[in-house]
C-alpha cells in the first residue's frame, strides 16, 4: 500500500459499507491492518460477513458513530450531503474520499492492475479476467460487482502482484483509476441524469483510455462508433476485438447448443490460438470472453492457461443465473437494466430450449426510464410476453413523469404482448395462471426483482 496516501489513516469508517463494492473496499483494508468500520442503513448478508470478519458495523446513520478516533471516512454516491456522518466528520475536520478515489489509490499499488469499463458487460468481464487468474495461480485481488462463484464473494484479498477491479463510469468513478490494462466492452447513452448527453459519456471514456501508462495495453470492442476518435491520442499499446469487422481479437466457428453453451476458435491477428467451451450463454458473452483473452495475454499468461480459466467460469450472481425449475418451467434471473442488455439477454434466452419466454421486466430508476424510453420499448423482440413491474426507484423520487404503465402501451405498440401487474404478488399469481410445461420465466433488471422468480419457485 503506497504510504504516501495511507501512512496518515490507520483508522477508516466506510458510510454504506453494505455496499458490494464498498464491503469489498473495506476486507482489503482490513487484511491489510487498518481498523476498519462503518455503517449501512439496513442490516444484510453482507454485513453480517463483514461482522463476522470482525468489522464492526453500524446500522443506521448516526453522527455519533463518528469517533474521535476516526481518521478517515469513506462514502460512496448514493451518500448524500445531509447524511449525518458526512456532516460529523466535516465538523471533525476528518479527511474524506468517495468510493472510487479509495479504489484508485488501491491499485495504485498493483503493477499489473487491470480495469473493467463499459456501459455493460463489466461484471462479467471481470469475473472471467479473474478467473483466468486464478486458474493460472496469479492469486490475484479482486473487486467484482457481484458474486463470483469461484471465491463465493465479491472480494478476494491475493498476495500478489495483480488486481482486477471493475471500472463504473457513474459520476467518472473510473476516472480515479490508472490501470495497467484497461478494457472498453462497449460504450452507450446511460446515466443521462449524470452525463446529459452521449457526447460526454464518449469524453469520460477517452479520458479513462489516456490514464493508461504507454507501456500498458487499451482492449477495446471494434464495434464501438467513431472508433478513431475516442483512440486519437491514446498513448497505449491498443488491441480491438469483436464479431464483425477487423479486429485484433475475433472468434470463429461459433457453435451454440440448446443449454446456451457456445464454443469458438480464437483467432490473434489471423493466427489461430485455440477452441474456447464458455459456459455461459449468449454472443454478447463471446465477445466479453475475446476482451478477457486479450487482456490476459497483454500480462503473458500462457495461452492453455487463459482457455482453462474461460471454461471454468459460471458466471456471476444475478448474470443470466439459473433459479431453479418448478413443474417443468425454468426460471433464470439477469441484472440487464439498459435496454442492449436486454436484447442480448433476450437473444440468448431464446437459443435455450422453450415454448414461451415470460419476461418479468423492473425498469431501474425513472430519470434511465424517461431517457431511454424508446429503446426500452424495442428492447423485448425476442420475448413472447412481457410483464411489467413497477419502477425501481433506486436514490430517485416518483416526480409523475414516467410509469410503467406507459411502457406497457408503449411495447403494445411494437406488437408485443406486454402485461403491467405492479406489486410482486400480483406478478406471480399471473405467472402462476399462465406459464405452462416447457416456458422460460425470465427475470430481468437491477432492482429487487429476482425476488419474483424466488417467490414464484416457493409457492
Amino acid at each position: 500500500m503506497k504510504q504516501n496516501f495511507f501512512e496518515k489513516y490507520h483508522t477508516v469508517y466506510f458510510i454504506g459499507i453494505g455496499g458490494i463494492s464498498m464491503s469489498g473496499l473495506a476486507e482489503i483494508l482490513k487484511s491489510r491492518g487498518f481498523s476498519v468500520s462503518g455503517s449501512d442503513m439496513n442490516a444484510s448478508a453482507v454485513t453480517e460477513r463483514l461482522c463476522q470478519d470482525g468489522i464492526a458495523v453500524n446500522i443506521g446513520h448516526k453522527a455519533e458513530n463518528i469517533t474521535e478516533d476516526i481518521q478517515l471516512v469513506v462514502y460512496t454516491a448514493a451518500i448524500k450531503e445531509d447524511n449525518p456522518e458526512l456532516i460529523a466528520a466535516k465538523q471533525k475536520n476528518i479527511k474524506i474520499i468517495d468510493r472510487a478515489q479509495l479504489l484508485g489509490k488501491i491499485m495504485e499499488d498493483y503493477p499489473h492492475s487491470i480495469a473493467v469499463a463499459g456501459t455493460h458487460g463489466k461484471t462479467t468481464t471481470t469475473g472471467m479476467v479473474s478467473d483466468i487468474l486464478i486458474y493460472a495461480r496469479k492469486d490475484p485481488t479482486i473487486t467484482v460487482g457481484g458474486i463470483l462463484p469461484t471465491i463465493d464473494s465479491n472480494t478476494k484479498v491475493g498476495a500478489s502482484s495483480y488486481f482486477v477491479a471493475e471500472a463504473c463510469e457513474y459520476f467518472d468513478s473510473f476516472l480515479q483509476f490508472y490501470p495497467f490494462v484497461g478494457i472498453i466492452l462497449n460504450i452507450e447513452a446511460d446515466h443521462l441524469d449524470y452525463f446529459k448527453s452521449l457526447e460526454n459519456i464518449r469524453a469520460s471514456f477517452h479520458r479513462f483510455a489516456s490514464h493508461i501508462p504507454a507501456k500498458g495495453t487499451l482492449v477495446i470492442h471494434n464495434e464501438i462508433p467513431h472508433l478513431e476518435e475516442l483512440l486519437e491520442d491514446i498513448p497505449c499499446h491498443i488491441e480491438t476485438f469483436g464479431l464483425k469487422g477487423r479486429a485484433n481479437w475475433t472468434a470463429e466457428n461459433i457453435d451454440h447448443d440448446i443449454n446456451g453453451k457456445n464454443s469458438f476458435d480464437v483467432y490473434h491477428n489471423g493466427a489461430f490460438l485455440g477452441r474456447v467451451t464458455l459456459y455461459v450463454p449468449g454472443e454478447h458473452n463471446i465477445t466479453n470472453a475475446l476482451s478477457a483473452f486479450a487482456a490476459a495475454y497483454a500480462l503473458s499468461l500462457p495461452t492453455e492457461h487463459i482457455i482453462k480459466g474461460l471454461e471454468q467460469f459460471r458466471g456471476t450472481e444475478r448474470r443470466f443465473q439459473k433459479k431453479g425449475e418448478k413443474d417443468g418451467i425454468l426460471v433464470i434471473d439477469d441484472y440487464a437494466h439498459h435496454p442492449t442488455e436486454i436484447k442480448a439477454t433476450l437473444s440468448a434466452a431464446k437459443k435455450i430450449k422453450h415454448n414461451k419466454i415470460y419476461c418479468v421486466f423492473q425498469s431501474h430508476t425513472y430519470s434511465r426510464t424517461k431517457f431511454l424510453f424508446d429503446s426500452f420499448a424495442e428492447a423485448f423482440s425476442d420475448a413472447d410476453v412481457i410483464v411489467l413491474a413497477d419502477i425501481y426507484a433506486a436514490r430517485e423520487k416518483d416526480t409523475g413523469l414516467i410509469h410503467a404503465r406507459d411502457l406497457e402501451k408503449k411495447i403494445a405498440l411494437q406488437g408485443k404482448n406486454a402485461v403491467y401487474c405492479g406489486d410482486f404478488h400480483s406478478i406471480v399469481q399471473y405467472l402462476n395462471q399462465h406459464c405452462q410445461r416447457g416456458d422460460l420465466i425470465l427475470t430481468v433488471g437491477a432492482g429487487d426483482i429476482y425476488k419474483v422468480g424466488e417467490q414464484f419457485l416457493n409457492q
